[in-house]
């Protein structure tokens, strides 16, 4: 049986060698991550295409895990492209409205409204924090509701990165395990 593959997402600046998805890509069988030409000055629409390149180089549906800014990368995507995918987890989705969203990312506002129906986006989780510099709690729940995901709330835990302290975020990775054996 092949591993169901992994794709990571990470946000402006790329996800440095202790946080979670950069653990996880080096501990984990079949995890990449998506590679932007560009990681400092984020434009939505090239981000966007290197992701859609990327699930379709897959031997399979990918589960897609985005942080950070990857979040609406992952979520622009899913607005406009109808290639499948098996599940989506969403953790820290920054608000681009927001009075701390970086001004080097470009054209990530407005949000998709609503995200695909079933079958394209079966699996949706959206993991937030309730003291996120980029986001506040109102938004990760209207975010949720709106693009009808499963939302977790994990307590005070900030941005949910490597300043964070979860290490390989065990938690995290139960939820792409549950989805992978589905």
């Amino acid at each position: 049986m092949t591993t169901r593959p992994v794709l990571l997402i990470p946000g402006i600046y790329n996800s440095g060698p202790q946080h979670w998805q950069s653990l996880w890509q080096t501990r984990h069988a079949g995890v990449a991550r998506v590679e932007q030409a560009d990681w400092d000055h984020p434009d939505c629409d090239t981000w966007v295409r290197t992701l859609d390149d990327a699930i379709a180089t897959s031997p399979q549906p990918p589960i897609l895990v985005a942080h950070s800014l990857g979040c609406l990368v992952a979520v622009h995507w899913a607005a406009r492209h109808p290639r499948p995918v098996h599940a989506l987890l969403l953790v820290a989705v920054p608000d681009p409205d927001g009075p701390n969203f970086p001004a080097d990312a470009q054209g990530f506002s407005p949000l998709p409204a609503k995200l695909p129906a079933l079958p394209t986006l079966p699996r949706r989780v959206l993991m937030s924090s309730t003291s996120d510099p980029y986001s506040t709690p109102g938004f990760s729940a209207q975010c949720a509701r709106a693009w009808n995901a499963e939302h977790m709330v994990l307590g005070a835990r900030g941005h949910l990165n490597a300043d964070s302290g979860l290490g390989d975020w065990p938690q995290g990775w139960a939820q792409v395990a549950r989805r992978r054996s589905e």
